[in-house]
């Protein structure tokens, strides 16, 4: 629902990476007064690279403290074009990184000039952490709801108590390693470390080392390794593994696959499910991060569950506490800065009185068939929040929905369903295709023409990435490609199910949805 009502909220947000800049400007263009708290000196969440030294022995010390999941040789697994916000493309910049899957840093140097771009930095408190969020009166439930936020200087070591109408979790999920339980693990006298505080190879040379798990860093890891490592033994659930990755070891004498492991022994053994076994001097446990928000107090009514957030309305709302707190960037598996976006305008419009939500008991429900068709998929609890897996369609909802409701009130939905047929559908996205696609581009979208309610992921989430001119003159950059942006973008609005009878290649004819192009 849409009002024209506008109403001011003072709102913390948690974290200055991607989700909390972002979300930070969604707030102040609806006229919210904001303030972010982030506890390193600078922005940019997990891209603020953060070295660490390498004579670190985490099997005889504690895990060093850090936020920062990422290492030296890391670059983008997605192309810049839909690496960035839907208004502040990330483009190609004469003496910087320009390739396009560029190396962290590229990124982290995109954050900063958006934070510069839209003044964020004047409502950010650097070196600031989060001790406390709590609900000031727990009898109080809906819009009147307020919340307490207890932080520290961690320079001064001053505490500050403030309190807010809302609060924006964006504290990020890749800084609280998951670790798998293996028999022997507390014993195991050698090195053990998980990925999140690997950095560079050069401290694993001339070791064996055992990899576990064969995810992107788990493989990252592992090639990195190969030139300085001894041996490296990657450790994976399944050895059906990708015809890549297998010529990679063909070629490789000192890289091999194996199995899961079954048990580690003091003496550095390791032995694996199928009876094979080495001798290590390292342990990389590359098994991914589990959500956590220590800082966090719902009194029960938001809970971490083997890493299922919940419960959350479209993975941001919790019902009972909605608008007033909300999370951002807790899916897994999307295209980040595009998904976070959708979420942040969501929230602001929400509290600014623009939109509403379901009722809370319409909300539950939501949720509850969500969690009952993952559980009859057989999807784990813990993947919960793996978007990628569900086949459903990402599309803008706010205006998108009441342009179609109108339409089918109308019934000029009916007439075109009466009046075109297949090849017509096709022959119209031919002449979008021809007026702004590369032939594979064009070749992609008309293949999965035939399924509109499964169109791929990386089709949809490419919109809407030109640049505003002030901003490609005053700021000097370049495009890398030229793109087109349809009429709604996917920046509007977060997640929403298509009916199986909704009849999209219907929509784009009647110009209420547009599918955007890559060229």
């Amino acid at each position: 629902m849409v009002s024209e009502i506008n109403l001011s909220k003072q709102v913390c947000v948690i974290g200055a990476g991607p989700s909390g800049l972002v979300a930070a400007r969604e707030l102040r263009k609806e006229g919210h007064s904001v303030v972010v708290l982030e506890q390193k000196h600078d922005v940019g969440g997990q891209w603020l690279y953060e070295p660490i030294g390498e004579s670190h022995d985490s099997g005889k010390g504690a895990t060093p403290e850090v936020h920062s999941s990422v290492y030296a040789s890391l670059r983008l697994n997605i192309p810049r074009e839909i690496s960035g916000f839907t208004d502040f493309p990330f483009l190609v910049k004469e003496g910087r990184d320009m390739r396009r899957f560029p190396g962290h840093r590229e990124l982290l140097l995109y954050l900063k000039d958006f934070c510069e771009w839209f003044g964020l930095k004047e409502i950010i408190r650097f070196n600031t952490r989060v001790e406390y969020v709590g609900m000031v009166d727990v009898s109080k439930f809906g819009k009147d709801m307020k919340w307490v936020v207890r932080s520290k200087d961690k320079m001064t070591q001053n505490l500050m108590e403030e309190v807010f109408d809302a609060v924006v979790v964006a504290s990020g999920q890749y800084s609280h390693p998951r670790l798998p339980c293996i028999k022997g693990m507390g014993t195991w006298r050698r090195k053990q470390m998980h990925s999140h505080i690997y950095r560079v190879p050069e401290p694993f040379r001339d070791e064996v080392v055992v990899v576990i798990g064969n995810s992107l860093s788990g493989q990252d890891i592992s090639m990195e390794l190969v030139d300085v490592a001894k041996e490296i033994h990657l450790s994976a659930k399944s050895l059906e593994i990708s015809e890549g990755l297998s010529k990679v070891i063909s070629k490789h004498e000192n890289l091999h696959i194996h199995p899961q492991i079954d048990s580690l022994h003091e003496d550095g053994l390791v032995l694996f499910i199928n009876g094979s076994w080495v001798f290590a001097d390292t342990i990389i446990y590359c098994t991914g991060f589990s959500y956590s928000f220590p800082f966090l107090d719902t009194k029960g009514i938001v809970v971490v569950d083997d890493d299922r957030v919940g419960p959350l309305y479209e993975h941001t709302f919790p019902p009972s506490l909605a608008p007033s707190l909300s999370f951002v960037a807790i899916p897994r598996k999307v295209t980040t800065f595009p998904f976070f976006e959708s979420q942040a305008k969501w929230i602001a419009q929400l509290l600014s009185g623009k939109r509403t939500l379901p009722s809370c008991e319409d909300m539950m429900q939501s949720i509850e068939e969500f969690y009952h068709s993952r559980d009859v998929a057989g999807i784990p609890k813990h993947k919960t929040h793996k978007i990628v897996d569900l086949e459903y369609m990402l599309i803008p909802n706010f205006e998108l929905k009441a342009r179609i409701e109108e339409f089918i009130r109308s019934q000029e939905l009916k007439k075109h369903n009466e009046s075109l047929s297949m090849q017509s559908t096709k022959a119209a996205m031919q002449t979008i295709a021809e007026d702004s696609c590369t032939r594979a581009v064009r070749q992609n979208v008309l293949e999965h023409w035939s399924y509109p309610n499964h169109l791929v992921w990386d089709t949809l989430c490419a919109d809407d990435l030109v640049a505003p001119c002030s901003y490609s003159q005053e700021v000097g950059l370049q495009l890398e490609e030229t793109r087109c942006s349809p009429d709604v973008g996917l920046s509007d609005v977060p997640l929403t199910r298509l009916e199986s009878s909704t009849n999209v290649e219907e929509l784009v004819l009647a110009g209420l949805i547009s599918i955007p192009c890559l060229q």
